[in-house]
């Protein structure tokens, strides 16, 4: 069998060959990091983004329940909006869009300043997540839940132009 010629790379290092370890080895750290971003956990505690804190700390356990308090701020709300949707997912890690709006009923807030996203898409679904809002003085609290976001998620936001606090479909609140 005749030999043949291999043709090298040519370059920077010993002999003109690139010396590729160092780049397999960058590629390596990205690819595991990504997988290890691709783990969670069995049950995820549920997480809170604070458009106006994003250095909040979890309420100690030992802290008092939080309460409304219709005459402050959305912001200043935000906790007891979070201890509601807290109360939700520990009954019911997969509750939809209606449990979360009863509740936040029960707990106060008024029915005819929210909006909730639909459960389950337009095939039949069911949907990667749901977003449910109160328009509360003025700002929005918006909390969001479901397989896509790796838990739940809350934050206070301002009003869109439309005058409604999220962007694109939501379901009718009639029940």
């Amino acid at each position: 069998m005749p030999a043949t010629s291999v043709p090298r790379p040519t370059g920077p290092g010993p002999s003109g060959r690139r010396n590729h370890s160092a780049g397999l080895l960058g590629v390596a750290v990205i690819v595991g990091l990504g997988l290890v971003g691709c783990a969670t956990p069995a049950a995820p505690a549920p997480t809170t983004t604070r458009a106006s804190s994003p250095s909040a700390t979890p309420r100690a356990e030992s802290a008092p329940d939080p309460t409304l308090a219709p005459k402050l701020s959305a912001s200043e709300n935000l906790d007891y909006f979070d201890f509601v949707a807290a109360g939700v997912l520990k009954a019911n890690a997969s509750a939809g869009g209606t449990s979360f709006i009863d509740a936040l009923v029960t707990g106060g807030f008024d029915k005819k300043a929210m909006e909730v996203t639909f459960d389950r898409t337009h095939v039949d679904l069911a949907a990667d997540s749901i977003q449910f809002s109160v328009h509360f003085n003025d700002e929005c609290l918006i909390g969001q839940t479901g397989p896509a976001t790796k838990g739940y998620h809350s934050m206070v936001a301002d009003v869109l132009s439309s005058g409604t606090c999220l962007v694109g479909g939501t379901r009718q609140i009639d029940w």
